[in-house]
């Protein structure tokens, strides 16, 4: 139970998977930061316009993230099973019954490994040409869900025509990037994500407004060019999937495998991802929906806030990511010991970062806040704003590195996605609408009710820790594992 212990390759393993992911995560920050500005200059109604657009097509980023986030699981334990088996294999060679043994269960991970990948690239095809037919024949409609104004569902419209075919490229890209930092393959998609951030640049740049020899396309050209980066995305990451990577060894041909065997296993381990987090999205608008309805000066200084917690929440999203992945492939190693002093330093590590970020919080609030021309109201609200984040932002990096990272990767994603929406929709939610609209409380402690799931949540992952009933066994579809 040491939180804190000497262990050089633990944190060196961890911080080299962890800073690719935070990487290109500020990258994507980036590119989105960019295309606002660029659509921005054009109107409101056009920001507007695509910013709603945007907010449909984000529903489906959020199913392909919990898809590779499900599957990431099931990845990294078989590879870690494979390995275990290669290694009794080379270790067994005086022996031909033990010798093949360890063959034949390697080749069940591998197996194993390759259906799991093939059926959630078909899951994501499948949605996204749920998407795409949505997209195609009722885009007024859709935009209609998210505003009344005319001028902004037409131009929502022409967004979505020349967006039908990008949820393909943005989910297969997707979900394989996740996939092959499961093997540890973190570099390729950062550099891919890099070469995403200056194809989009230049591609928004010539279709928004005409450079180049390219048509003025405006908000149509924004659509073209995120297109074309995903495009550009998924043809560099699918293409070193199908045809260069050595460790999944995933080829076109595996598309067409039969994974009846596994089948219930997927659904078991990674649905449970894929509705966790589709319905915390959902949770989040609430909240955002709550802070709206609380003054145009609580929801500027929200705004003001949202950039700060963004930039300080990047390297805990690369270790809660880490920390799933570490913890798969140890227990298909079979180290469930090794496992859990992992999952005590990945404890410690979300205190640490946590407090780390809370002093960035402080130290950039006034910095940061300065820089707006708002009004004195807005400033004070900021300020409390800024001063409650920093606190919660402790339970946050704690629980995020646990219930996204260490918990999740021990295959408890059933119960994960019990705990995470009662906490959000019994707790966190009518605790903030009552802070907010019954007490009338100060900014600083209406935001701490409305995130009093992450306080909660961090005990209850210590507890959860600590009973090792989170260490659940995963099937290939013949055997089980620890």
């Amino acid at each position: 139970m040491k939180l804190f212990q000497k262990d050089p390759a633990f944190y060196k393993g961890v911080f080299s998977l962890a800073l690719p992911i935070a990487l290109q995560s500020l990258i994507s920050i980036g590119v989105n930061m960019l295309d606002t500005i660029m659509v921005g200059s054009l109107g409101e109604t056009a920001l507007s316009a695509t910013s709603l657009a945007n907010s449909f097509i984000s529903i489906y980023h959020i199913f392909c993230m919990g898809l590779g986030m499900g599957a990431s699981v099931l990845v990294s334990r078989y590879w870690g099973m494979k390995k275990a088996a290669e290694n009794d294999e080379e270790k067994s060679s005086d022996t031909a019954e033990a010798t093949a043994g360890a063959a034949t269960a390697a080749a069940e991970a591998d197996r194993a490994l390759k259906q799991t990948v093939c059926l959630m690239l078909r899951i994501t095809l499948g949605l996204a040409a749920i998407f795409a037919l949505l997209t195609l024949f009722i885009p007024s409609a859709i935009m209609k869900t998210y505003t009344s104004d005319i001028e902004i569902i037409k131009l929502g419209d022409v967004y979505f025509r020349w967006s039908v075919i990008t949820y393909f490229f943005l989910g297969t890209g997707l979900v394989s990037t996740i996939v092959l930092r499961s093997v540890g393959q973190v570099k390729l998609p950062l550099y891919v994500s890099i070469g995403v951030f200056f194809v989009n640049l230049g591609a928004n740049y010539a279709f928004i407004f005409g450079k180049f020899g390219a048509p003025r396309m405006e908000v149509a050209g924004a659509a073209l060019g995120t297109l074309i980066a995903r495009l550009f995305e998924a043809a560099m990451i699918l293409g070193y999937l199908f045809g260069v990577d050595k460790k999944i060894h995933f080829r076109i041909r595996d598309l067409f495998m039969k994974t009846g065997s596994l089948l219930g296993e997927y659904i078991r381990i990674s649905i449970p991802v894929l509705v966790s987090d589709a319905i915390l999205a959902i949770g989040n608008n609430s909240v955002a929906m709550v802070i709206g309805h609380l003054g145009a000066a609580f929801v500027a200084a929200n705004a003001i806030t949202s950039v700060t917690q963004q930039l300080s929440t990047v390297v805990i999203q690369g270790v809660s990511q880490a920390g799933a992945i570490v913890t798969g492939q140890t227990l298909g190693l079979g180290n469930r010991h090794k496992t859990m002093d992992q999952g005590w330093m990945f404890f410690g590590l979300g205190l640490a970062l946590g407090a780390v970020s809370a002093a960035f919080i402080m130290a950039a609030s006034h910095p940061i806040i300065s820089t707006y021309k708002v009004s004195e109201e807005t400033v004070k609200i900021a300020e409390q704003l800024m001063a409650a984040i920093s606190i919660i932002i402790i339970f946050r990096a704690t629980n995020s590195i646990m219930t996204k990272g260490v918990l999740r990767g021990g295959g408890d994603t059933k119960m994960l996605m019990i705990a995470d929406n009662i906490f959000l929709w019994v707790l966190a939610i009518p605790f903030g609408i009552l802070a907010g609209f019954v007490f009338h409380w100060p900014a600083f402690w209406i935001y701490i009710a409305l995130k009093s799931d992450d306080i909660v949540k961090t005990f209850w992952c210590l507890g959860r820790l600590k009973s090792e009933k989170w260490i659940k066994k995963i099937s290939t579809g013949k055997y089980k594992t620890i």
